[in-house]
């Protein structure tokens, strides 16, 4: 590890507030001697939460700052709040301390091994490759993928052709820049905020002619974030293949897909960690870790699906799941 830099992650009152007590808990036990800060960063109260307090409670509180040593720091929601919960991570980002190297995850993600195996840049940012092609979804008449994100790029002054991956033909969604928002570092979160926040209240408030036709919700921080690491001079190619979304990190997104599809030493991970007393004492209080961990209903999940030969769509998995009356989220 060349540089000491901070992981954070974003925390709230229902569901993330479990997922950040299991991603704590595996970051504590897969990094112990971990140098930098483990920071979880929290939505106040305020105009942009008008029905609802989005603090976490106590019990997860006290064991994020107490057993995990985590630090959680207060921002204020000025531009995003209970309308659209995923900027979040963009607006938190200005709780960090300006000219510190961070490394961005998703609370429902599982560390499995030292992120100093993971050889960051900070100089050249980058995103999680675990995607699939879920923006854009041009029209029979167009634009086409090509005339959506050229659009974009124009708007914020970016290049455009630089960012194309050549090996892919124009209609194909991998040609173009594209990351899943579960993960991202850079250098400096102030940097890295404020021109990530230009960029999706850009899209969000004044979008160019050709977005007309296509949805923002949920994928703003998806269609805004490739053009904030582009203009930073990031890219695809900012990590080897096959660490973060790999072999350090795992980005479950919800606990009947990670026991359908992710490999038999994260499952063991979870579980193991997740019957911890302390944890347990927590997490009992989530139906899908209640239902999927305690009851062990997972494993009946686990047995739908080869892990070998799973379905290319996740709306595939999650639809046999849900038929078969497993899915709790």
């Amino acid at each position: 590890m060349t540089e000491i830099y901070d992981v954070m992650a974003v925390v709230q009152r229902g569901r993330l507030a479990f997922e950040a007590v299991l991603f704590a808990a595996a970051f504590r036990a897969t990094n112990p001697d971990f140098p930098g800060r483990l920071i979880f960063v929290e939505p106040q109260p305020g105009p942009l939460w008008p029905d609802r307090n989005p603090r976490i409670g106590d019990a997860a509180r006290d064991l994020l700052t107490g057993r995990f040593r985590a630090l959680i720091r207060p921002f204020e929601s000025r531009a995003f709040g209970a309308a659209w919960p995923h900027g979040n991570k963009i607006e938190g980002l200005q709780a960090l301390d300006p000219g510190r190297p961070f490394v961005f995850f998703d609370t429902d993600t599982l560390i499995l091994r030292p992120l100093s195996e993971v050889p960051f840049d900070f100089d050249r940012p980058g995103a999680s490759l675990r995607r699939e092609g879920t923006w854009p979804k041009p029209t029979l008449y167009g634009p086409d993928h090509a005339a959506i994100w050229r659009s974009l790029y124009d708007r914020f002054g970016l290049d455009f052709q630089g960012t194309l991956d050549t090996r892919h033909p124009a209609d194909h969604w991998e040609r173009y820049l594209y990351f899943n928002a579960g993960f991202f570092f850079h250098r400096d979160p102030a940097v890295f905020g404020a021109r990530f926040l230009e960029i999706a209240r850009g899209i969000r408030d004044d979008p160019p002619p050709e977005l007309e036709d296509q949805a923002i919700d949920p994928w703003l921080d998806q269609i805004a974030l490739p053009l904030v690491i582009h203009g930073l001079g990031g890219g695809r190619d900012a990590l080897p293949p096959g660490l973060i979304d790999g072999t350090v990190s795992c980005h479950w997104r919800c606990l009947p897909l990670l026991y359908a599809r992710e490999a038999d030493a994260v499952v063991a991970l979870l579980e193991g960690l997740a019957r911890e007393p302390p944890i347990k004492r927590v997490l009992r209080d989530w139906e899908p870790a209640r239902k999927l961990i305690y009851q062990g209903k997972g494993v009946q999940v686990r047995a739908m699906f080869e892990r070998d030969f799973l379905p290319r769509k996740e709306r595939i998995i999650r639809s046999r799941i849900k038929a078969a009356k497993l899915w709790w989220r």
